[in-house]
């Protein structure tokens, strides 16, 4: 009876162990550079997985914009095709590592963007102050998400913006396209031929966005997964990851579409060859003429990819984090 007692509590404290680390109350300080590279690991991974996905999500959101031209000049765009149409005509016209391209520059934005706002997440998760039981409450968590969205969002957005490029590039007139090699070949050109500050075009929606969809998902996750180890008595394994990581996906989804959707345009966007202006001014003026000539419902295009490749990427992505920092514990 002893030892069966012994054993009872050593699941109890093991149990509660995984419920502390998801409530903010880790047993083990973890070194920063830990989670930069647990996230940029985990991210690699699950951005190679969902790329076509994210692929037809852009071509679907720039649909209609013309690079903004057509959004500007009032005229009045056909309905986009979905998902699978898309994906269909950029394979038909692309061949099938059509679905592929700019998956360098994706893989970088990866590693730099997301690989920093996990391991800003955790160092400001650590410096914020806990309440008296140890935990860090919800409201928190989502400060601290939307602080290393900001900052992931600002090293990354380089890498963003060349992904974003080699996306788009096969939706336009061979004569019109930027051909990069690579992701390093975009960013080089981008600075010959843009100057450096181009790099950073778009960075105001990709911080706000970032900022969102970071908060969505780490706060969410973390509260979510607290939540089903209180309530199911589940110790932190596969199952309680995947369930937090499905409801995060889906949250991020939900809330990012608009601000992701001008992003993309903003990014993609060239200016008139006689007047040298650009389409779009910032991320308001974007949502505001898209939805001028596209109506209120062109904010969500490119919903149903974007919550396809949000929900397994947060699956692939925080179960490939938590294994990766599992396998770096035992380093100092």
């Amino acid at each position: 009876r002893r030892a069966g007692a012994r054993l009872e509590r050593g699941r109890t404290v093991s149990n509660g162990g995984s419920r502390a680390m998801a409530a903010g109350q880790a047993p083990k300080k973890q070194a920063p550079w830990k989670g930069f590279v647990a996230g940029s690991t985990g991210a690699m991974l699950s951005g190679a997985v969902t790329h076509p996905i994210d692929l037809v999500k852009v071509r679907m959101q720039l649909y209609g914009a013309q690079d903004g031209f057509q959004a500007a000049s009032g005229a009045k765009p056909s309905a986009p095709p979905g998902m699978l149409k898309t994906g269909y005509n950029v394979i038909k016209h692309e061949g099938a590592l059509g679905l592929y391209r700019g998956l360098g520059a994706s893989l970088m934005r990866q590693a730099s963007f997301i690989g920093t706002k996990f391991g800003a997440y955790d160092l400001l998760k650590t410096a914020m102050p806990k309440d008296p039981d140890g935990a860090l409450p919800f409201w928190k968590m989502t400060l601290c998400g939307l602080g290393a969205g900001a900052i992931g969002a600002a090293v990354g957005n380089p890498a963003d913006l060349a992904m974003v490029r080699m996306q788009a590039d096969g939706r336009l007139p061979k004569e019109l396209r930027r051909n990069y090699r690579g992701g390093a070949d975009a960013l080089l050109r981008v600075v010959r031929e843009e100057g450096v500050l181009a790099l950073w075009r778009g960075c105001g929606p990709t911080v706000n966005r970032a900022m969102i969809v970071t908060a969505s998902q780490m706060a969410v996750y973390d509260k979510s997964k607290a939540v089903i180890l209180r309530e199911s008595g589940l110790s932190d394994g596969l199952a309680v990851q995947t369930g937090a990581s499905f409801i995060a996906g889906v949250v991020a989804a939900l809330t990012s579409n608009p601000i992701d959707l001008a992003k993309s345009r903003l990014m993609s966007m060239k200016p008139d060859k006689t007047t040298g202006a650009l389409p779009y001014s910032g991320t308001l003026d974007c949502i505001a003429k898209t939805v001028r000539h596209e109506g209120i419902g062109a904010v969500y295009k490119g919903l149903i990819p974007t919550t396809a490749r949000q929900v397994p990427l947060n699956m692939v992505r925080f179960i490939s984090v938590e294994w990766c920092k599992k396998a770096l514990a035992g380093f100092d």
